[in-house]
């Protein structure tokens, strides 16, 4: 079976599965992130281990990517990823795809030199390079469908609801 075989096979169990228990595509995704030294975060979720940081003249240790690069690494991936698994499932041929992010922000508004300024990006561009025989027509409605079912197009696209949930834990005055 070779991939895009895979993926469409995979992609019909799932959605099958899903038309007649929806309740399996409910679930909560829990990632940790712990202050290591200084700015330097790792990042916990499942048996995955990442690590962020700032880069040193922000007060970092530039011992991994910041955030702003795993925000934009998690929009490009997912995307790519789903045009593959529209793709098989639409038998369109892929032998090369590339997404590419570009996000424009102000650090002002990170370190409050530019209060009138959003601390998030203030446009997000995405550019996708697909290498395939198919018609442009095929290729482009391909891509469409994908972008309606993206959860991170969406959730850039989208302002989601956000709770914030606080435990302080306080040492006692000896």
């Amino acid at each position: 079976m070779n991939a895009d075989q895979k993926i469409k096979s995979a992609f019909a169990r799932v959605s099958g599965a899903l038309t007649q228990r929806p309740a399996f595509g409910l679930g909560t995704g829990i990632s940790k992130a712990t202050i290591k030294d200084g700015l330097t975060c790792e990042i916990r979720e499942g048996t995955w281990t990442f690590t962020a940081d700032m880069p040193e003249q922000a007060g970092g240790n530039a011992s991994g990517p910041t955030p702003g690069v795993f925000g934009r690494a998690a929009l490009a991936s997912c995307l790519a990823i789903g045009y593959m698994m529209k793709a098989a499932v639409m038998d369109i041929p892929i032998s090369g795809l590339e997404v590419e992010v570009q996000a424009d922000y102000d650090d002002g508004a990170l370190f409050g030199t530019a209060p009138n300024v959003p601390p998030g990006y203030l446009e997000v561009r995405y550019f996708v390079t697909i290498d395939s025989d198919a018609p442009e027509e095929k290729i482009m409605h391909m891509l469409d469908e994908a972008d309606k079912h993206s959860p991170y197009l969406d959730i850039f696209s989208r302002g989601q609801s956000c709770i914030r949930n606080v435990n302080i834990v306080a040492q006692k005055d000896h």
